[in-house]
């Protein structure tokens, strides 16, 4: 994998995540207890044996920026040619933001020319999955391509969100289309179609010419799936690559975690018994930045019911349960629970307080906010919503990062 360059496209604004987007970036957003979204596309490049990788960002990086400097930079050696780098937007080449996900890549094409890659993954920042990406470098190289695309299938309403792909008997990709609203399906089945995942492995100069010859078609809209790839398949090498999982499970896992009831039910999976996603697989690990802080802990078990207790739950470093009681739900490092609390089938962030007495139900608590004694957040939606929280579809209460906390829980 020498001679590999993985881009990590992390800039998006990631607006259908709000309000957990309005402070950091969607990649930096918090999962599962421990790890941040790009932990698990940076965690499939050192497990790949990728050890040149360029993060691009663009809006309210500042949280991805610490989180990649603190947990992430220390695994490779500048001194070996290895690097996890923060590439923020240069404005080398004019002064707009990024446009779409290949003007993203062509605004920093000088930063990857100077590292003279023969082959260059371009992944997203924001999904959920395990994958070896050497296994389709190999497949790349193996079929000669110019550029491969990593390939799911998919029922039909659900490709109506992704690049829907037709191939021949070899793989080899003979049509695309971008989010269509009448997806090709695959030949045999009237229920599923191959979708592009987003990941891509290109032939380095053809991908640098591609990028220059977009950059100068005024209406196009600088975009990998509604541009690049359709004006090369008929005069270039395209193939699909089926999506191999690394998870160790019977079913694939690949998650787009980009509306919040999508997030809540991701996260909220990993509570099962035996989740889908396998978090303690030591073949394949998901790493992250583990800061210093003390083992879980929880106390009081008094006859009278006062008792420190989690079940089905996901308990970080650092959260002291006082006598609370928490169901199904994932806990972030130093939250606290105090006594004849209740927290059911909820996702709290980093330094969350739950004050006695208070009732937590199917909930997203952002960083530190404090709930004070005896208040309650989903047991009255409509409350809730008069206090300003979002309340999603599915009805999952989200609680931003918030000031005057006293003031928003005493309106009724």
């Amino acid at each position: 994998m020498n001679d590999v360059l993985a881009v990590v496209l992390a800039g998006g604004k990631g607006t259908r995540l709000e309000p957990l987007t309005r402070e950091r970036a969607k990649p930096a957003v918090p999962f599962g207890g421990i790890y941040r979204i790009v932990d698990f596309t940076l965690s499939n490049c050192i497990n790949s044996g990728i050890r040149r990788v360029l993060v691009l960002t663009q809006y309210k990086a500042m949280s991805l920026n610490r989180h990649l400097g603190t947990g992430w930079r220390h695994l490779l050696s500048r001194e070996l040619g290895e690097f996890i780098d923060v590439v923020p937007p240069q404005q080398r080449i004019d002064e707009q933001w990024y446009r779409g996900t290949a003007d993203a890549v062509y605004q920093n094409i000088y930063t990857l020319e100077k590292e003279r890659p023969e082959h260059v993954v371009i992944l997203a920042g924001d999904h959920i999955y395990k994958m070896d990406y050497g296994k389709m470098v190999d497949f790349h190289k193996e079929n000669n391509a110019d550029l491969t695309i990593a390939a799911l299938r998919v029922g039909v309403e659900e490709a109506k969100s992704f690049g829907v792909m037709q191939t021949d008997e070899q793989s080899r990709i003979v049509g695309f289309e971008e989010k269509p609203d009448e997806p090709k399906t695959m030949p045999g089945s009237d229920t599923q179609c191959l979708a592009s995942m987003g990941i891509y492995v290109f032939n380095a100069h053809f991908l640098f010419d591609q990028l220059c010859q977009d950059a100068t078609i005024q209406h196009s809209a600088h975009d990998f799936g509604r541009n690049i790839i359709p004006s090369v398949i008929k005069s270039h090498r395209l193939m699909a690559y089926p999506f191999i999982d690394e998870n160790s499970k019977a079913d694939l896992y690949w998650r787009d975690v980009g509306t919040l009831d999508a997030y809540y039910q991701s996260n909220l999976e990993l509570t099962d018994v035996e989740p889908l996603l396998n978090l303690y697989d030591y073949h394949w690990p998901v790493r992250t930045d583990q800061p210093n802080l003390p083992p879980p802990k929880f106390v009081f078990n008094e006859p009278s019911g006062r008792r420190g207790m989690a079940t089905d739950s996901i308990v970080a470093a650092g959260t002291i349960i006082s006598g609370g009681k928490v169901d199904r739900s994932i806990l972030s490092s130093r939250v606290r629970v105090e006594e004849c609390a209740e927290v059911s089938g909820s996702i709290l962030f980093r330094g969350v307080q739950i004050g006695k007495g208070a009732i937590v139900r199917n909930a997203i608590i952002d960083k530190y906010v404090h709930v004070p004694d005896g208040a309650q957040i989903g047991v009255d939606l409509e409350l809730d919503a008069r206090r300003g929280f979002t309340i999603t579809e599915g009805g999952i209460v989200v609680v931003p990062v918030i000031e005057a906390v006293e003031e928003i829980f005493s309106r009724k």
